[in-house]
């Protein structure tokens, strides 16, 4: 890897954090960046889940003490971990030309879901409102689709999690997020677990985008935060769009 394409992943790392600390969605950006220095994309997006890994660890740290009681955790991981599992199984054995057609669809996935995080935010808030809770199975299962969903394709799933929990469970929104935390922080241990054993992680690209993702993060937490979330979510958005459109045409059209 040569000097220029070093700080390119640098640079995406450093924005991986900002955005995720603010908008969300910034693993777009170093899953597109890996793949944009030449890492192949299976190998990318193993490199990535591994990269962003200490941001999910931390977010749980920061927010411990708004975690639910044990019971309610509890009943809730299996799934999380059972969805991680086989999301991250079935992008092991994805053949290498399947993944690589499918990577433009999944891009762009990720964007409309991050396009329609406003719009899940308001069906959050509004949830609140609703008497009743569902099934547990009901919850289990919409858990286990999001690990799924976090396992095979990563990007947006904390949005994909956070919307499951607040439309199903009658909780403070505090307490959501940090329960979105610990779910996106176990799915992405099971994957990189999986993922360090069984597939081929980029080392060097782990060691560039990892501190800078750190790095990132609190730069976002103390200086992005002064601007609006939604601009900023709308440039990941396009980003993610174009890059998207453009792996379609070079890799399925």
């Amino acid at each position: 890897m040569d000097p220029i394409q070093a700080t390119l992943l640098v640079a995406a790392g450093v924005a991986t954090g900002a955005f995720n600390a603010v908008a969300g969605g910034g693993s777009l950006i170093g899953f597109s960046a890996l793949i944009a220095v030449g890492i192949p994309p299976l190998s990318a997006k193993f490199t990535s889940t591994v990269a962003v890994f200490p941001g999910n660890v931390a977010s749980v740290a920061g927010g411990f003490r708004d975690l639910p009681p044990g019971p309610d955790i509890r009943n809730v991981l299996p799934a999380a971990v059972l969805g991680g599992v086989l999301g991250s199984v079935l992008l092991l054995v994805t053949p290498t030309r399947v993944f690589d057609m499918l990577v433009p669809f999944l891009v762009l996935a990720a964007s409309a879901i991050l396009a329609a995080q406003d719009r899940l935010d308001r069906l959050v808030r509004s949830s609140a409102l609703r008497q009743g809770r569902p099934h547990p199975a009901t919850l289990q299962a919409s858990i286990g689709l999001g690990g799924l969903y976090g396992g095979y394709i990563g990007a947006g799933f904390g949005i994909v999690l956070i919307a499951v929990l607040a439309l199903l469970q009658r909780e403070a929104l505090t307490r959501t997020v940090a329960m979105k935390n610990l779910l996106s922080a176990v799915i992405s241990f099971t994957a990189v677990v999986l993922f360090v054993l069984f597939g081929t992680v980029d080392w060097v690209g782990v060691a560039l985008l990892a501190p800078a993702t750190v790095v990132g993060g609190f730069v976002g937490a103390r200086v992005l935060r002064r601007l609006p979330g939604g601009p900023l979510r709308a440039v990941v958005v396009a980003f993610g769009v174009i890059f998207g459109l453009v792996l379609l045409v070079r890799n399925v059209l």
